[in-house]
């Protein structure tokens, strides 16, 4: 009998789902709430799962947690014609995981460019999803748009925050899953650093 090999992209694709759930409820988290995590999900989807239906899978499941979480009792402020530029803010993050896919090197010299593209593309997703809110919400109309950047700048730390660290944390794990991989292959010697 021969025994089938586990599918990684299956598995990935079920962690990151999972961490989608457990964390969408609660945008920047709370002590009895992990910050979301959807902005890493996205950029890691790009870097793993490379097939744009991964991408629309995980649309899918992002609203579907929303409108369950909605029909629960939690507000639905953020639900209006805006609603929609989440599309382009999280084709931003998959496609950035993917420029980064292309970039990543099994060596220390990788983080720059992973810093620069989490960075890069934690400025557009952000400017993609508070600009379309301010400008298609219908909640403001009366406030000029230095007043409203004034008002979102305090949410863009956290939303960095929250998306560096989990993307640190899936490095940290990719790292110790390649490093597990590559010691248990006979004959392999770890102490000659990464190829």
């Amino acid at each position: 009998m021969i025994a089938s090999r586990p599918n990684p992209s299956l598995l990935i694709a079920v962690l990151l789902a999972g961490l989608m759930a457990l964390t969408r409820y609660h945008h920047f988290g709370s002590s009895a709430f992990l910050p979301d995590a959807s902005f890493a999900v996205f950029l890691l989807a790009g870097f793993y799962l490379r097939s744009p239906w991964w991408l629309a899978l995980f649309m899918a499941e992002a609203a579907l947690i929303d409108s369950v979480t909605i029909s629960g009792g939690v507000s639905s402020f953020c639900v209006t014609p805006a609603y929609a530029f989440l599309i382009p803010t999280y084709g931003v993050l998959w496609l950035a995981g993917r420029v980064y896919g292309r970039w990543h090197r099994w060596a220390w010299a990788t983080l720059v460019p992973l810093a620069a593209v989490v960075l890069v593309s934690a400025v557009t997703a952000f400017l993609i999803s508070s600009g379309s809110f301010y400008l298609f919400s219908g909640y403001f109309a009366e406030m000029s748009g230095p007043e409203y950047a004034g008002r979102v700048t305090r949410y863009f730390l956290p939303y960095l925050t929250s998306a560096c660290l989990y993307v640190a944390l899936a490095a940290m794990i990719h790292v110790a899953v390649r490093t597990g991989l590559i010691a248990s292959r006979p004959g392999t010697d770890i102490s000659a650093g990464p190829r």
